[in-house]
């Protein structure tokens, strides 16, 4: 599902405590976030959001990350052993047409699609999979960063978002993004 995509050694830039001073990802996710949920992490890079997000769900959560690049996942594996939190998270290899999330249909309570749409050149089958992996009135957290995408092509994301069935629930204000949160249909 990639087209422009990030490189991997750019990895430990995203997930660095610097980039924590201006985005936190703790309190980004933290108010749609609870013990024992199932979330997903979409383009989860070496785990920016995926450690604060193991952490929230507690021991009888579930996180499970997906990414396009090996040497993310093996960073972001590395990172969740060293925090103690390896046994929440799943840490999966996506490839260019798939999530491969087909087990974990109607299972997740929560998603973070964070800086990626932008590099996805299919997004609609994206939002397709991400959709049919989502409860009823699931929760996607869409971020894109403001600095590589423009407000109108994030509106564009949106409604493709919601062509495949989410709802927009309403705008989020974080810093140097366009954010939205959105709901699967009941």
């Amino acid at each position: 599902m990639s087209h422009r995509v990030c490189p991997w050694w750019l990895g430990y830039l995203l997930a660095s405590p610097l980039r924590r001073l201006l985005q936190n990802p703790t309190e980004i996710v933290k108010p749609y976030v609870s013990a024992g949920m199932s979330v997903l992490d979409i383009g989860c890079g070496m785990g920016f959001f995926s450690l604060p997000l193991a952490e929230l769900v507690g021991k009888r959560g579930k996180v499970i990350c997906v990414d396009l690049q090996e040497k993310m996942i093996g960073g972001l594996r590395r990172r969740a052993e060293k925090a103690g939190l390896s046994d929440r998270i799943d840490a999966r290899v996506c490839n260019k047409d798939s999530l491969g999330v087909r087990d974990i249909i109607h299972k997740i309570d929560f998603a973070v699609a964070f800086a990626l749409v932008h590099e996805v050149p299919d997004k609609e089958r994206l939002f397709s999979e991400i959709y049919k992996t989502m409860k009823a009135a699931g929760k996607l957290l869409l971020a894109e960063p403001a600095g590589h995408v423009s407000k109108t092509d994030f509106g564009k994301t949106v409604s493709i978002a919601q062509a495949e069935g989410f709802e927009l629930l309403t705008e989020l204000d974080i810093r140097r993004s366009h954010a939205v949160l959105l709901q699967a249909h009941a």
